[in-house]
């Protein structure tokens, strides 16, 4: 009966990607002095009295390597969108242009850089954090099943693979930021 307990590890990997996933959205959405669309997804317009994404409000592109342009459809949400830019804390000035918002990428500082760096480092420990709460899950679900009749050499290899796991998920952050940092300070 002992060789049927399991423990469901697909379930704890899906989540820890899940942290990396939402890593990955957070650190789109720093500016690194070179335009992306992706920096705005996070920006929400009050369109037609619910909050909707400004991808969805208009098209976004990226014409030029310091110039992000949203083109808004309706022109009604041209100064809601507008607004929601400028309290996004992107720090970027937006230009009107009739229904096209233009949004200059200015060059980035020293200071401004290294504010950057710290808050990616931030948003990475958010991310190790939400990959120790899955272990921490997982060693939960494994206490469980020894007190359901799992035996001690199963615990030990499941402790082992979920803490193996967790390793795995948070070089990946590790290596994540690394990445971003270089990306942030390269002038």
């Amino acid at each position: 009966m002992s060789d049927e307990i399991e423990i469901d590890t697909d379930d704890l990997e899906r989540r820890m990607k899940g942290a990396m996933e939402s890593l990955r959205t957070e650190f789109a959405s720093l500016r690194t002095g070179r335009a992306s669309a992706s920096m705005v997804e996070p920006i929400m317009v009050d369109a037609y009295g619910s909050p909707t994404p400004i991808n969805q409000i208009g098209t976004v592109n990226v014409p030029e390597p310091r110039m992000v342009t949203i083109n808004v459809w309706d022109k009604a949400l041209v100064g809601k969108a507008e607004k929601a830019i400028r309290d996004s804390g992107l720090g970027i000035n937006p230009q009107l242009n009739g229904t096209i918002i233009m949004l200059p990428i200015p060059e980035l500082n020293e200071e401004r850089r290294r504010d950057l760096t710290r808050v990616a480092a931030q948003y990475a420990e958010h991310a190790r954090v939400a990959i120790r709460n899955v272990r921490r899950d997982g060693m939960d679900q494994i206490k469980k099943a020894k007190g359901s009749g799992m035996s001690e050499d199963d615990q030990k290899f499941w402790e082992s693979s979920v803490q193996e796991l967790t390793d795995k998920m948070i070089a990946a952050v590790d290596q994540a930021l690394e990445g971003k940092q270089a990306e942030i300070m390269q002038v």
